[in-house]
C-alpha cells in the first residue's frame, strides 16, 4: 500500500455555537490540513497520485474556506465549524474527486502548531 500526503494553508474565522469558552467568540485561525490518500498500486511511471494534482483538487476545496467566517459556509450552518468537522468536510470533498484506484485515508485539520483533530474512515 502506497500513500501520498500534502500539506495545505487557508485562513478563516469561525465560532463554536454553544461552547463555553473563549471559542464562542469569534476569532479566527491559519489553518494547516494534511491530506493523506491511498493507492495499493502505482501507475505506469511509478506514482500513487501526482502531487501537482492533489494539491490542485485541495486547492479547489481550501479556496472555498479560505479568507471566510465559515459559520456562513453552507457545510457549518448547522454543524459547528470545530477542527474535527472541518476535517470531515475536507475528507468527503476529496474523495469526491479522486481517480479509481486511489482513496482518501485521513485528513488532519491544525488549527495552531500544536492542535489538531483528523478525521478518517474505516
Amino acid at each position: 500500500m502506497y500513500e501520498v500526503m500534502i500539506r495545505t494553508e487557508f485562513a478563516s474565522a469561525h465560532n463554536l455555537r454553544n461552547y463555553e469558552g473563549s471559542c464562542e467568540t469569534l476569532h479566527g485561525h491559519n489553518w494547516k490540513a494534511d491530506i493523506v490518500v491511498q493507492a495499493e498500486e502505482l501507475d505506469e511511471i511509478g506514482l500513487a497520485l501526482d502531487f501537482n494534482l492533489l494539491k490542485a483538487r485541495a486547492a479547489e476545496i481550501i479556496n472555498d474556506l479560505d479568507h471566510i467566517y465559515l459559520n456562513e459556509h453552507e457545510a457549518f450552518r448547522e454543524d459547528n465549524p470545530s477542527s474535527e468537522n472541518i476535517a470531515r468536510y475536507i475528507f468527503k470533498e476529496i474523495g469526491k474527486t479522486l481517480d479509481k484506484g486511489v482513496k482518501i485515508k485521513k485528513v488532519t485539520v491544525w488549527e495552531t502548531d500544536d492542535a489538531a483533530a483528523s478525521y478518517f474512515e474505516d
